[in-house]
């Protein structure tokens, strides 16, 4: 039996194809109380390689998921699904590190590396093929409906091109603040300069977002805001790989697992993508994605 901090998670001892052991993954679904909200992966002990011995790593996901109740199992919203997916994907980074130092073993990596394992996941829930694999109704087993599944794609590019132009504002916002050596004299003008290239309204002369902008002040994101659409990017570029050569393809699968989710932070990240890839990450894809091309 695997030790675990309380009943309710779930404990799987992961083995490879020759049935090496490869990792403890500790699944903490759904919520009790005393148990903070949101999802999130954490690792209980990273990999390593010692003395001759590859020290495989404990890895954990932890969300609040809808809880079964005596009459129905659990069953998942949509958002829920990719949250799993997205949380799993960042697992996946932690269980199949293969590096000598545990500094730079699986998640351990250049913030704006670090959601690509992760993102890169949520696109299988879009796909049929996919949703075929687990998306049945829990009592009759009907497969979900593909006008459902058309209708969530469609759903999903809702408002894209506004919210890639916030995005982009508050990347440019960001780093606007931490790559300008002059003193600020008046915090709005400078943010309205800063963000000049992707206004689409007329201004509001009381209106100010740096005072609210806590990511880049006290968040850690300092300078590092573009991370969250960089990672899109990523992600989106390197599915489209996948659905090139289709997404269950086991070659491109074992691309990604040896030169991106082994390797941690081993090599820059450009080197592993490129790898990977064959070439450097290109936005087309997720503007494609994005219903904006």
């Amino acid at each position: 039996t695997i030790d675990k901090y309380h009943p309710d998670v779930q404990t799987y001892e992961v083995r490879g194809e020759a049935n090496e052991f490869v990792a403890l993954f500790y699944a903490d679904f759904f919520p009790r109380t005393g148990k903070r909200p949101g999802a999130w992966m954490t690792s209980f002990k990273p990999q390593y390689i010692q003395n001759g011995v590859n020290d495989r790593p404990h890895v954990s996901i932890v969300c609040n998921f809808t809880p079964p109740t005596p009459s129905k199992p659990s069953l998942l919203t949509f958002n829920e699904v990719t949250t799993l997916f997205h949380e799993f994907g960042h697992a996946l980074h932690g269980m199949l590190a293969n590096t000598t130092y545990p500094s730079l073993s699986g998640t351990s990596v250049y913030w704006d590396f670090v959601e690509l394992p992760s993102q890169v996941m949520e696109n299988w829930c879009y796909e049929p093929e996919a949703l075929a694999l687990f998306a049945h109704h829990y009592e009759t087993g009907e497969v979900i409906p593909q006008n459902y599944v058309d209708k969530i794609k469609e759903s999903a590019s809702f408002m894209e091109g506004m919210a890639t132009v916030r995005q982009l504002s508050f990347g440019l916002l960001d780093m606007a603040y931490h790559a300008q050596v002059p003193t600020i004299d008046d915090v709005k003008t400078f943010e309205v300069a800063a963000t000049r290239e992707t206004a689409l309204y007329p201004d509001v002369a009381e209106n100010c977002v740096s005072p609210a902008f806590s990511h880049i002040f006290q968040g850690g994101y300092s300078s590092g805001y573009y991370s969250y659409k960089w990672a899109e990017v990523l992600d989106a570029d390197a599915f489209a790989y996948f659905q090139e050569k289709g997404i269950f393809n086991k070659e491109v699968g074992t691309q990604f697992k040896e030169n991106i989710l082994s390797k941690g932070g081993t090599a820059l990240p450009m080197e592993l993508y490129k790898k990977f890839r064959g070439q450097e990450p290109k936005p087309e894809a997720l503007l494609k994605r994005a219903g904006l091309l």
